[in-house]
């Protein structure tokens, strides 16, 4: 497994380049902006893309979604269904830029990336669709939790009554994972557990 992380967009929004380097099948997750830089990064590893993975519906996350979508028109475009159409502010809606071919997956679904099983966890707070994607000991947790903090929840469109469920459900999982966010810099699980306030509260 290979990640590229890549920093598109002017919220300054974390896309990652997922690769089973067995296969060479790829996704990329919350391709912000910037789809001509997306489609060298496939092309460069030689790579078939199955997937465009949606963590949830903002624009910030999804801005390059349809136009990657055209130029590979084979990969398949996933979001969690309650972020299909308009998300708060930041309106973006998916079910009508990509139109009939978008597909939806829900909590526990799983996707096969050559030898790889990307997860899907459920953890709505931020949007009523966020999700996280657990992919061997990572996780792309989107705008759920972040470095020493968590997404907002005080947007149009966010559900604040579940947010600390999710974190909770993200802090019990078994063993130690390497945390993708959706912003900032990487971290742990580990490191989450023991110095993010928000986890710290459960």
């Amino acid at each position: 497994m290979k990640i590229t992380h890549f920093v598109l967009g002017e919220l300054a929004t974390n896309c990652y380049f997922l690769l089973d380097e067995e296969t060479k099948e790829a996704a990329v997750i919350d391709p912000a902006d910037e789809a001509e830089t997306l489609r060298r990064a496939v092309e460069d590893a030689g790579a078939t893309l199955r997937y465009i993975l949606l963590t949830h519906g903002h624009r910030d996350h999804t801005l390059a979604a349809p136009e990657l979508h055209k130029l590979f028109p084979d990969a398949a475009v996933y979001i969690h269904p309650a972020d299909k159409g308009q998300v708060g502010i930041y309106r973006y809606p998916m079910e009508e830029l990509i139109g009939p071919a978008l597909r939806f997956y829900e909590d526990g679904d799983t996707l096969a990336l050559g030898s790889l099983t990307i997860e899907v966890l459920h953890t709505p707070g931020h949007t009523g669709g966020s999700v996280c994607l657990k992919c061997g000991n990572v996780l792309f947790t989107g705008d759920t939790l972040f470095a020493s903090s968590m997404g907002r929840i005080d947007l149009p469109g966010a559900v604040p009554e579940k947010m600390m469920d999710s974190l909770a459900r993200l802090a019990k999982l078994e063993g130690d994972f390497e945390v993708l966010p959706g912003h900032m810099e990487t971290t742990t699980l580990a490191h989450e557990r023991k110095y993010n306030m928000y986890l710290r509260m459960l």
